[in-house]
C-alpha cells in the first residue's frame, strides 16, 4: 500500500464513444467496463484533440495541444524537449511501465529500423508492440518486426499471426484467438506488473496501449460469431444519398476509399451486408477489450491494490465506421471521429457519477499530477478535472478544440488538409484553412450531423460568434513556455 495512488491507464486505439453498454450500445457485451463506470465517473462528452493517433497521443501525454507539442502528424517525431506525464510521475517517485504502442515517433521501418524512437519518457518497463502484425509480413522493408514484443511472445510459444477471411472479398477476417491476441498480451504485461508491485510501497503507473479496435477488422472467431446471427438487426451507417453535396472535398475523396482511396472501403461498392459485417467485427473487438479489462481489474482486486489505484479507460480518437459515407479516420471532426469514451475510478472518487459537461483528453495529465500530489507542469494547457472526480462539481468548460494539420500523408499534395474545430456543446464549427471550406452543425437539432448549415442565411451573428471562438482558441494555444518574466 502506498500513500499516493497507483495509476492503471488503459488506452485503446480508434474506439469511438458509442461502443460500450454504459454509453448506450445495446449490442456490445462490455460488463467489466460498465462496472468500472458504476464504480467511478463516466464523462459523457469527452473529445480528443486530433482524429489521428500521434497528434492525439502527444497531446494527452503532455497536457499540451498538438500544435504546441509540434507533433501534428503520424510519422512525425515528438521533440526531445517535450515532457511526458510518465516522465513527470517518474521524477515524482513513480515506477512507470507500458505495453503496446506509444506512437509518439515514426514507426515505419524505413525510418525506425528497430522500434520507434523514444525521448526521455520515464518508462522503466517498456513492452513495445506498435502493431500486432509484424511489419515485414505486411510487405514493408526493414527489420523492426524483430523487436515487436508481441511477435516475440508468439514465437516463444511456437505461434505466429494468422487471419482467415470471414467471406470472400470481405474487409473482415477472423483474427487470433483470445489466448493469443495482442489485446490479451497487452493485458498480461499489465497483470504481471501489477502482481510484481503487490508487496511494494512505491507508487506505480502502467500504460496499457491496446491496438484494437483499430483496423484491420479481425476479432477472434469466438467473439464475432455471435454477431453473425444478428446482422439483420444491425443498422446501416449514418449516411444518406446527397449528404456529401454540402461537405468538404476531403470527405468526397475518402467516400471513394479511405485515406484518399489508398486503404479500400469504397463506400458505394460495399454491400449492405458488408457494412453491417464491419460494424459487427468492430464491436466484437470492443468485447474482447472488455474481457481483458476484466482480467486487469481482477488482478488489482486479487493483489489488494484496487482501492489504491486510479483506473482510466479511454481511447485516443474514434472511427468513422461508414458513418457519413466514410471509413477509418481523416481530416474531419464528426462525433464518430473525435468523441471518445472516458471513465475514471479511484480512491476518494465519486461512484456512479456521469459528467454531462465537456472534457478534453488534454485534461488528463494535469489531473493525474494533482491526484498524485505533484506540481502541475507549467507547460501544460489542460485543466485538471479532479473536482469532477472527487465532488459533485460539473464541468464548466466552454468548448473543446481539435486540430488536423496535414496529419496523414494520404491525400494529394495539392489538397494539403489543414483544419481546426471548436465545439461548444451545441454548435460545432470546422474551418478548412487550405481552401476556405467551413462546416457548421447544430447538434441539438441535427445530432447526426447530416446538414451543414454554414451556407444557410439568417445566422450571421452565430457565425461571427463561432469564428471568434476559433480565433480565441488558436490564440490561447500559444505555448505557455517559457514562463513570462516576473519583472521587466
Amino acid at each position: 500500500m502506498t500513500d499516493r495512488p497507483n495509476i492503471l491507464w488503459i488506452c485503446t486505439d480508434q474506439q469511438r464513444f458509442d461502443t460500450l453498454g454504459c454509453y448506450g450500445n445495446t449490442f456490445v457485451k462490455t460488463p467489466n467496463i460498465d462496472r468500472l463506470a458504476e464504480e467511478g465517473v463516466l464523462f459523457e462528452n469527452t473529445y480528443s484533440q486530433s482524429p489521428v493517433c500521434t497528434p492525439s497521443r502527444a497531446s494527452f501525454l503532455t497536457g499540451r495541444y498538438p500544435r504546441t507539442t509540434r507533433t501534428r502528424q503520424n510519422g512525425q517525431d515528438i521533440p526531445e524537449d517535450e515532457r511526458l506525464i510518465s516522465r513527470l510521475l517518474a521524477d515524482g517517485g513513480y515506477t512507470c511501465g507500458l505495453s503496446g504502442k506509444l506512437h509518439l515517433s515514426a514507426c515505419h521501418p524505413s525510418v525506425a529500423p528497430d522500434h520507434e524512437r523514444r525521448i526521455d519518457d520515464g518508462y522503466a518497463a517498456f513492452h513495445w508492440s506498435h502493431h500486432p502484425v509484424p511489419l515485414m509480413k505486411r510487405g514493408a522493408t526493414g527489420n523492426n518486426w524483430a523487436t515487436n514484443e508481441y511477435d516475440l511472445w508468439l514465437r516463444e510459444r511456437g505461434k505466429g499471426v494468422t487471419s482467415t477471411p470471414v467471406e470472400e472479398g470481405s474487409h473482415v477476417t477472423y483474427g487470433m484467438p483470445e489466448e493469443d491476441h495482442q489485446t490479451t498480451w497487452c493485458a498480461q504485461k499489465a497483470i504481471t506488473f501489477i502482481e510484481a508491485h503487490e508487496e511494494l510501497d512505491r507508487p506505480w503507473m502502467f500504460s496499457v496501449n491496446i491496438f484494437d479496435p483499430h483496423h484491420p477488422f479481425d476479432p477472434p472467431e469466438e467473439y464475432l460469431k455471435p454477431y453473425l446471427d444478428r446482422l439483420d438487426e444491425i443498422e446501416l451507417p449514418n449516411y444518406e444519398d446527397g449528404e456529401l453535396e454540402t461537405k468538404t472535398l476531403l470527405q468526397k475523396l475518402d467516400h471513394a476509399g479511405a485515406y484518399g482511396g489508398r486503404a479500400g472501403f469504397d463506400y458505394d461498392k460495399m454491400t449492405e451486408r458488408e457494412h453491417k459485417l464491419v460494424r459487427a467485427a468492430y464491436w466484437a473487438m470492443c468485447d474482447l477489450i472488455d474481457s481483458q479489462v476484466g482480467r486487469m481489474l481482477e488482478a488489482l482486486d486479487r493483489t489488494g491494490q484496487r482501492d489504491d489505484t486510479i483506473v482510466i479507460f479511454m481511447s485516443d480518437h474514434g472511427e468513422m465506421l461508414g458513418d457519413h459515407g466514410i471509413y477509418l479516420k481523416g481530416p474531419y471532426f464528426y462525433e464518430e471521429a473525435v468523441h471518445v469514451p472516458l471513465i475514471i475510478s479511484g480512491p476518494g472518487f465519486q461512484k456512479g457519477k456521469r459528467v454531462k459537461g465537456l472534457a478534453e483528453l488534454i485534461d488528463l495529465a494535469p489531473t493525474l499530477l494533482e491526484a498524485a500530489g505533484l506540481p502541475i507542469y507549467e507547460g501544460m494547457q489542460g485543466q485538471s478535472i479532479l473536482p469532477q472526480l472527487t465532488t459533485d462539481a460539473e464541468s464548466d468548460k466552454q468548448d473543446v478544440y481539435c486540430e488536423y494539420y496535414n496529419a496523414m500523408p494520404w491525400h494529394p499534395a495539392d489538397v494539403n488538409p489543414q483544419a481546426t474545430m471548436v465545439f461548444d456543446g451545441r454548435y460545432k464549427i470546422s474551418l478548412y484553412h487550405t481552401d476556405g471550406e467551413v462546416e457548421l452543425y447544430d447538434l441539438e437539432t441535427d445530432p447526426k450531423e447530416r446538414t451543414n448549415i454554414w451556407h444557410d442565411t439568417g445566422n450571421d451573428a452565430l457565425k461571427v460568434k463561432l469564428l471568434q471562438r476559433v480565433c480565441d482558441r488558436m490564440a490561447w494555444t500559444v505555448d505557455p513556455l517559457p514562463v513570462r518574466r516576473a519583472e521587466f
